[in-house]
């Protein structure tokens, strides 16, 4: 076992604003310090913040979603699901989507009540395993068989719902990664997974729903081993993980065969995700001896990082969410293959810009 390296300390801005006068948000104010959650599975999949609630998927071997509150207490769960592994919130924070993996199904969820409000089908043999969100469309990445990934959609406006697929101009190795952008409804960004090179491609989506290429990246700077993808709020930067290269790499989507700023992480970037605002970059990588997590203005200088564990525990890839707010970052660990440890939800506070 290695020591486990000092956690970045808060700005004295920061500390002000928990013991000034006017009190922070409750959630802010409960964690002084990193916070660490032992989850009732071993193998989780993604996390979401709605604020007051963080939901965590279980993974493709669960039955479950945990429910915590801001700071990672445990307060429920939604039970008796089929595989639970991407999570995506509408845009107000109301609806939860999750795939159901091994059923072929996306089901939804009301985030106050935790009831579940639709059921879609998405066909037998689907394996939908990423999700988007653009208001009235879902969007999900699928396919079981290896050459056979493609994008579909939920419509949600349609009476019955309408679920298409086959929608992407190409055909991906596996169920293609996905974002989509808070303040922009007309982008989707789509990328291969695990490949070398790992292609991103940024899609426009017309009134009708039609998928339209706007612009890839190329051979040379896609990266291998594509991990996680990322759009700033308003769809115009994209952001990428990938095993190599050794940072988190943005791409103006207008065209992405250009390169924008890197966010130096260190080796096999795992995990990207933009603050709400669009002010803040939050980077995770595969490291058993160094920092898991950094924390990065949009000019690429470091805010923080954290160490979630060392070899006991890595990040789970693709497992990064900001709180609403920006004031923290949740990230979720496990003992990797064969999954035999219980995975932990960490909450990281961020000092204040």
């Amino acid at each position: 076992m290695r020591t486990r390296k000092k956690l970045s300390l808060f700005t004295a801005g920061f500390l002000t604003l928990l013991t000034g006068a006017a009190l922070a948000p409750a959630a802010a104010v409960a964690a002084v310090g990193p916070t660490v959650t032992t989850l009732p599975f071993t193998h989780p999949s993604d996390v979401v913040s709605a604020g007051s609630r963080v939901f965590v998927s279980g993974g493709p071997d669960s039955k479950q979603i945990a429910v915590t509150d801001a700071v990672g207490t445990v307060t429920g769960s939604i039970d008796g699901l089929d595989g639970p592994t991407k999570l995506q919130l509408s845009t107000d924070r109301r609806t939860l989507y999750v795939t159901l993996r091994s059923a072929g199904k996306i089901a939804a969820f009301d985030t106050g009540s935790l009831r579940r409000t639709a059921t879609w089908n998405v066909g037998e043999g689907t394996c939908p395993s990423s999700l988007a969100y653009t208001g009235r469309y879902v969007w999900f990445g699928y396919g079981c068989e290896d050459g056979k990934g493609n994008i579909g959609r939920i419509d949600l406006l349609r009476g019955p719902t309408l679920v298409t697929k086959g929608l992407a101009d190409t055909d991906f190795y596996y169920p293609p990664l996905l974002a989509s952008a808070v303040r922009n409804t007309r982008v989707l960004l789509a990328g291969e997974r695990s490949l070398s090179p790992s292609v991103a491609i940024a899609y426009a989506i017309g009134v009708d729903g039609k998928l339209t290429r706007t612009s890839e990246t190329t051979w040379e700077n896609s990266g291998s081993n594509g991990a996680d993808l990322a759009l700033d709020p308003a769809g115009a930067t994209a952001f990428k993980a990938s095993g190599s290269p050794y940072h988190v790499q943005s791409f103006p989507v207008e065209n992405m065969a250009k390169t924008g700023t890197a966010y130096e992480t260190g080796s096999y970037p795992s995990a990207v995700d933009v603050s709400r605002d669009g002010t803040r970059v939050a980077g995770g990588v595969f490291a058993w001896y160094d920092p898991d997590v950094f924390v990065f203005n949009l000019d690429g200088t470091v805010v923080t990082q954290f160490e979630l564990g060392g070899t006991d525990h890595t990040l789970t890839p693709g497992a990064l969410a900001w709180s609403p707010d920006g004031s923290l970052l949740y990230a979720l660990s496990d003992g990797g293959y064969p999954y035999t440890t219980p995975a932990q939800l960490h909450v990281l506070p961020v000092p204040a810009a």
